[in-house]
């Protein structure tokens, strides 16, 4: 995988695109090959690693026992950690999140099948609390995303409009969403349909939401966070995840 694009007019135009949408695909994010080696690194952290590391490096489905979240990949597993820091993901990330990248975060949603649950509506800074919202994920599909089992719906430009009222959701994982939901409909949001290894960008401050998985087919996504090095925490935004993470632990 080479995720930086082909010629300097390719990038020009994803930032372009993503400074006026806060959402972009790219395609082949990652090779079949590389999904192949996710997928088994992840079942091989789940199996042999993840009962010794602390209670907040995951978040169970309603079922007591199935993942519906891996936390803090980066810090807990050093492939992770080392993929994430790639050159090539790096070079694509740097303009986007105007300076140099530094890596906040690795993690999964799991969406497994047929109790994966929904993420309600929410902006990512609502957790990540840095000013200027310079901070983007990178949301690696390792299944295939279809409309049945649980896509990411985007809110294309919301992430202009700075920062929406907040409340606690109660619902493990995204423990802090939006006080009320966006007004557009959801034909008019971007629907993230990925076949494995496509990914989409989106900045922290672009409203999203997904349902939860009824299907027979799970929904795997990898996630990588970066924030430009010059943003510095936001201690009003700080506060108000603290509360609703403590009410609703982990995150």
């Amino acid at each position: 995988m080479n995720a930086t694009p082909p010629n300097a007019a390719a990038a020009a135009q994803l930032s372009a695109d993503y400074e006026r949408d806060g959402v972009v695909l790219v395609r082949q994010f990652l090779s079949a090959a590389e999904v192949a080696e996710v997928r088994a690194e992840l079942g091989r952290y789940i199996r042999d690693d993840l009962a010794a590391k602390p209670a907040n490096a995951r978040t169970l489905e309603a079922d007591e026992k199935t993942v519906r979240n891996l936390w803090r990949l980066e810090e807990h597993n050093e492939w992770f950690r080392h993929l994430a820091l790639r050159a090539d993901i790096r070079a694509l990330v740097a303009p986007l999140v105007h300076g140099e990248p530094v890596l906040l975060g690795v993690e999964t949603f799991n969406k497994p099948a047929r109790i994966g649950s929904g993420v309600p509506y929410h902006q990512d800074n609502a957790y990540f609390c840095q000013t200027p919202p310079d901070v983007l994920t990178v949301w690696v599909a390792i299944d295939a995303v279809t409309q049945g089992n649980g896509p990411v719906f985007f809110v294309k430009g919301s992430h202009r409009g700075g920062m929406l009222p907040t409340r606690q959701s109660g619902v493990r994982g995204n423990s802090i969403g939006m006080a009320a939901p966006s007004p557009v409909p959801l034909a008019d949001q971007f629907c993230g349909l990925l076949a494995p290894g496509d990914a989409t960008l989106h900045h922290c401050q672009t409203v999203h939401h997904s349902a939860p998985n009824t299907t027979e087919h799970s929904r795997l996504g990898l996630l990588f966070v970066y924030r430009g090095s010059h943003t510095q925490t936001d201690a009003a935004l700080k506060a108000a995840y603290t509360v609703a993470a403590t009410a609703t632990p982990p995150a």
